[in-house]
């Protein structure tokens, strides 16, 4: 029986191999783990569709693996069969891939005689917005050569072909692209003294993926502005040994979530997405909102959902539940997915302004630094308030400048004038 990597959750196309649990010769059980996969953020294991014998192990520890690859070979001494090794493939997936099959346009010609071929059959590694472009143009992405770790494909390999493809058809030269450029001369920086080398962990090396994408697809522009959270600051100070009592944590980014969540309702255009294949904006009626956390690993972003329905003792709670599970790695995938608008807060750090980047496919962020005591002019005299540092980074297809000084004008009108009737327990 061939184990095959199931489709995890929708959206995630593959992950990385963080441990192997078994080995081959063992005897392992129906719903044993036998690895644990990172996508997207998430740890969790990979578990035995059947009990018998490993046969073979076809995937080594840091590994990148797609969905469909081959993991392990089992030799079964239970009753299923080896079609029940492989993940049924939803009727969501189905319904949406088989149209998709039937209405893509002709493949085009490649540029040279490359071919991706993988012994397991899995198709070459690519971030599932690559394999959205590829599907919408009819690309061949085994005839794209993926420049990143691995042969992973990314924007500029598939740019890189499409102009081979062009230059190809008006019998040019085809130009090389800086994805295609020899790699830079390695540094031997042990000339200069002691060095050390570490691996970049798989959290790690997905961050960095995710950036670079985010970075190199989206025009993004920053907007800065201050709060002032002397009153607000108060009222959390006043109440906050109310909200310990009902084991609750009242901390500036819940109250950030509860503002949020209004002003996303008003200004829906700061909640949506942008569908690049039709050009079409995508409201979304329902506000889930992700909170960026700082783990040993790197940086994690868990989705609170539907912040907007909640009041401050319930976003209170679930902040702070998933900031601890995120912590711990042992957050669940789904619990990573369906963000629409990220808060990236540095402020117990330290810190001033900041210039976060866009969770594609999200089209805004909030960046919030760590609050100071600045001179401030109140009702013409200078006072000494605690100000705190905002910046929201944007899609500027989506949202315009005005666009964007009038929602975070609304986030701040909804800090510096906070209701104390909002944070009564019910």
């Amino acid at each position: 029986m061939d184990v095959k990597l199931p489709q995890l959750a929708e959206g995630v196309e593959g992950g990385t191999v963080v441990t192997i649990l078994v080995t081959e010769g063992q005897e392992i059980k129906k719903d044993q783990p036998i690895m644990e996969l990172e996508t997207q953020k998430a740890v969790g294991s990979i578990p035995a569709p059947s009990t018998g014998i490993v046969t073979k192990i076809h995937v080594k520890q840091g590994m990148e693996v797609s969905v469909g690859q081959l993991l392990i070979s089992i030799e079964s001494s239970g009753m299923q069969t080896p079609r029940a090794a492989e993940p049924a493939q939803s009727a969501t997936t189905r319904t949406r891939t088989a149209p998709e099959a039937r209405t893509a346009p002709q493949q085009p010609v490649p540029t040279d005689d490359y071919h991706f071929e993988s012994n397991s059959g899995a198709p070459p590694p690519a971030p599932p917005s690559i394999r959205k472009i590829a599907r919408e143009l009819g690309i061949d992405l085994t005839r794209v050569k993926g420049s990143e770790a691995g042969g992973r494909i990314n924007v500029a390999d598939v740019r890189a072909y499409i102009e081979g493809l062009q230059q190809t058809a008006s019998h040019g030269p085809a130009p090389t692209s800086a994805s295609q450029l020899a790699p830079a001369e390695a540094i031997d920086f042990s000339k200069w003294g002691p060095i050390r080398r570490e691996k970049m962990s798989p959290l790690r090396r997905t961050v960095s993926r995710r950036m670079t994408e985010s970075w190199s697809t989206i025009p993004k522009i920053n907007q800065f502005d201050d709060a002032d959270i002397t009153a607000l600051l108060a009222l959390r100070k006043k109440h906050s040994a109310a909200y310990e009592k009902k084991g609750a944590h009242l901390t500036l980014t819940s109250f950030l979530l509860f503002v949020l969540g209004r002003a996303l309702k008003k200004h829906p255009r700061a909640n949506s997405s942008m569908d690049d294949s039709s050009l079409e904006i995508i409201y979304k009626d329902y506000c889930h909102i992700g909170v960026a956390v700082d783990t040993e690993g790197g940086l994690i972003v868990p989705i609170l959902r539907n912040v907007d329905q909640k009041n401050l003792l319930q976003l209170s709670e679930e902040l702070h539940a998933i900031t601890e599970k995120t912590r711990q790695r042992k957050i669940s995938i789904e619990e990573l997915q369906g963000g629409t608008f990220t808060i990236s807060n540095q402020g117990s750090i330290g810190g001033s302004h900041f210039t976060p980047i866009i969770y594609s496919p999200q089209v805004a962020i909030l960046g919030v630094g760590q609050g100071e005591a600045k001179p401030v002019a109140v009702d013409g005299k200078i006072a000494i308030r605690r100000v705190l540092p905002l910046c929201l980074s944007y899609d500027h297809r989506v949202l315009d400048g005005a666009d964007a000084v009038r929602f975070l004008k609304d986030v701040i009108t909804g800090i510096e004038g906070f209701d104390e009737s909002d944070l009564k327990l019910r």
